[in-house]
């Protein structure tokens, strides 16, 4: 039993005694000093740097994915769209979800050990299910994280489409064509979801697609049904400019009342959160004004 606690001491002494010599270190000598000057280096600057990070792990992660291929685990149509959505690998989603994982398996058994050192006995069929608990609910932390990055794209990307339409109602109403309404309008914004518009139209361009028909593949590619839905009624419309230019105004004005409706709604939830610190507030000061009296009731009784 006195083991651990020994082995925990020599830890820290050690771990004490390395952050005093690298908070106070020795002076190093002339000689050595003078040679580290000429000893030739590489230079590197910080993209090399973030390269060679991001082929370390990438490198990782093809490895965990290998083995995730051997043993069966294949990629669902809804997660590859979720990660191409969030703009992340499939192996830096399999590294995150191992290293939370073993982060939540070992965090239990480190603060059993410090508990040991200080005098506080834990039992072990705690720590057990703890570490359990933990390394579970650390492996599916990264789809949580990843739900909540789509569900935060797709709506930028709803908002900057219903931008987009009225771009190019504006286009169209001053005179222009479709195609061309739809390319001026993609060109007037940088964020990624404009990125994705205009590869989508410059891929339909270079295979003689519809604009319409590369809308309906980007959309069931990243499950966006905003971009569906457009497709479904322009393909409705036919071939016709005018039904087309009727199409596309009323998608405009729908996505529109949409994202005023969900602002409302934000903003209401919002309102509705606020009023639980309130009741509790008030709670409390009940309880210290009412207090006194209740224990003096009490003690006359």
């Amino acid at each position: 039993m006195i083991v651990v606690p020994v082995l925990c001491g020599l830890g820290i002494g050690l771990a004490l005694w390395l952050g005093v010599r690298a908070l106070a270190p020795s002076p190093p000598s002339l000689a050595g000093a003078l040679a580290d000057l000429e000893r030739p280096r590489p230079l590197r600057n910080p993209q090399e740097r973030a390269a060679t990070r991001a082929a370390v792990s990438a490198g990782i992660g093809a490895r965990v994915a290998a083995m995730a291929a051997a043993a069966g685990v294949e990629v669902g149509p809804r997660l590859r769209a979720d990660l191409e959505l969030a703009g992340r690998s499939y192996e830096r989603y399999l590294i995150e979800k191992v290293a939370a994982a073993g982060y939540g398996l070992i965090l239990p058994a480190a603060v059993h050990v410090v508990l040991a050192v200080v005098g506080v006995q834990v039992p072990v069929g705690v720590v057990l299910v703890g570490a359990g608990l933990l390394m579970v609910g650390g492996f599916f932390l990264p789809d949580v994280v990843l739900r909540t990055q789509v569900q935060e794209r797709r709506r930028d990307f709803d908002h900057a489409f219903a931008l987009y339409l009225e771009l190019v109602s504006l286009v169209l109403a001053g005179g222009g064509g479709i195609e061309t309404s739809l390319l001026e309008a993609a060109e007037t914004g940088d964020g990624w979801a404009f990125q994705q518009i205009r590869a989508a139209l410059g891929a339909a361009r270079l295979t003689g697609r519809t604009p319409w028909e590369a809308f309906g593949e980007l959309g069931e590619r990243l499950r966006i049904s905003t971009l569906e839905e457009l497709a479904a009624s322009v393909s409705l419309a036919g071939e016709q400019g005018a039904k087309v230019r009727a199409s596309l105004t009323a998608k405009a004005a729908s996505l529109r009342e949409h994202e005023v409706r969900e602002a409302e709604a934000d903003a209401e939830s919002a309102s509705e959160r606020m009023t639980i610190p309130l009741v509790m507030l008030l709670f409390g000061f009940v309880v210290f004004i009412g207090y006194p009296a209740v224990i003096r009731v009490l003690s006359s009784l």
